[in-house]
């Protein structure tokens, strides 16, 4: 790939999206020498899609698979590299709990991915969860795991890291300008948006749930879903502070939810999580959250944290992008030769934002990457 910078603007790669992930990816791309566009719809950062509301969860217990572990292993590993180079906090470890009720996978499948990897947990009764993190009112028949890496990412602030370090290699970073086309031009690639047009060699689309908008073959990829984070005030907000309450993912026959201690703003924050997925118009989606959500909300809350659901204090919409299968979506982009493409992160990629950033400036320099990524490899599709 070429390095030049053409003041007419012409570039080596234009990122597509400048959220959590497209921020990384500018980042990573322009740390190795090459001459960055990242072009952003909306403000640098905003809120209108998946990395915003202050908190999102890390952990090296991933219930989700094994595959899953040695990625976030190596998100730990940058996202601490960026902290030391932007002088942010970004990283806060408070524990992890996952529980569930018997008959519920999440908890087998939190060990097994675990043992898988050499990850050290602890298996906990709920009275023992209760006992030691008295925030949480677990039922008596559930059962936990705890593991001490977890914690939280300060979102917002990780996404203006990546910028920053991005700037300061050298990239250029346009917001508030949305790409209305682009196209393949036999040596590289045409973008134009409604401000300009620019030309590159290399296209990276990491847009979100507007994926299916630039890139309808893969529609199917990255399914826009609405969903809704709640911060409530605490009745004993000591028991709600990060030393005291590691974050949780819970699991029952018919609900689930995930959440954070108090951080930033006010309130323990958290969501929950079920089958029921509304599937939206990111352009059109009502974000108002309605009393109807706030009620199934303030349930979940009120079942298995009591002490923290006092008055609500804050509703916030976020789209999230969903695959058909629930991995990730990483590599070139089917039938075209300069275009890589992030999508399907499924409402839990934020953690792995600073891994799959590198990821696709591996596939967009080389061609290949070093991460083991066949379960979230496009080629799966």
């Amino acid at each position: 790939m070429s390095h030049r910078r053409d003041p007419d603007g012409h570039h080596d790669v234009i990122v597509v999206g400048v959220g959590g992930v497209g921020s990384a990816t500018a980042y990573h791309l322009a740390r190795r020498g090459l001459d960055v566009l990242g072009v952003e719809q909306y403000d640098v950062p905003h809120a209108m899609g998946s990395s915003h509301g202050s908190t999102r969860i890390i952990r090296r217990a991933q219930h989700e698979g094994p595959s899953y572990v040695p990625l976030v292993e190596r998100a730990y590993e940058l996202w601490r590299e960026l902290q030391t180079r932007t002088g942010r906090e970004l990283l806060y470890v408070t524990g992890s709990v996952h529980a569930g009720a018997p008959g519920t996978d999440v908890v087998d499948d939190v060990r097994r991915a675990c043992e898988a990897n050499g990850v050290e947990y602890e298996p906990l009764s709920a009275d023992e969860t209760n006992e030691r993190f008295p925030g949480y009112d677990l039922p008596g028949e559930f059962e936990a795991v705890y593991q001490a890496d977890g914690g939280f990412l300060d979102c917002e602030q990780c996404l203006v890291a990546h910028v920053e370090a991005a700037h300061a290699e050298g990239a250029t970073i346009r917001g508030r300008e949305r790409v209305l086309e682009w196209s393949e031009t036999g040596d590289g690639v045409r973008v134009r948006t409604d401000k300009g047009r620019y030309t590159a060699d290399e296209l990276v689309l990491t847009a979100g749930p507007w994926t299916r908008e630039l890139l309808p073959s893969l529609g199917e990829q990255a399914v826009p879903i609405r969903a809704l984070m709640t911060w409530l005030q605490p009745k004993k907000p000591e028991l709600f502070v990060p030393e005291r309450f590691p974050v949780f993912v819970i699991r029952d026959e018919d609900e689930g939810g995930y959440g954070f201690p108090v951080h930033d703003v006010p309130g323990f924050k958290f969501g929950r999580s079920g089958e029921n997925r509304e599937v939206v118009d990111p352009d059109r989606m009502d974000p108002e959250p309605t009393t109807a959500e706030e009620e199934l909300h303030r349930r979940f809350a009120e079942r298995f944290f009591p002490e923290g659901a006092g008055p609500t204090l804050s509703l916030r919409t976020c789209l999230q992008a969903h695959s058909a299968d629930e991995d990730f979506v990483l590599g070139r982009a089917p039938g075209h030769d300069a275009v890589t493409v992030g999508a399907g992160f499924t409402g839990h990629g934020f953690k792995f934002a600073s891994v799959t950033g590198e990821i696709l400036a591996d596939l967009t320099t080389r061609g290949e990457t070093d991460h083991e990524i066949s379960s979230h490899s496009i080629d799966r599709l």
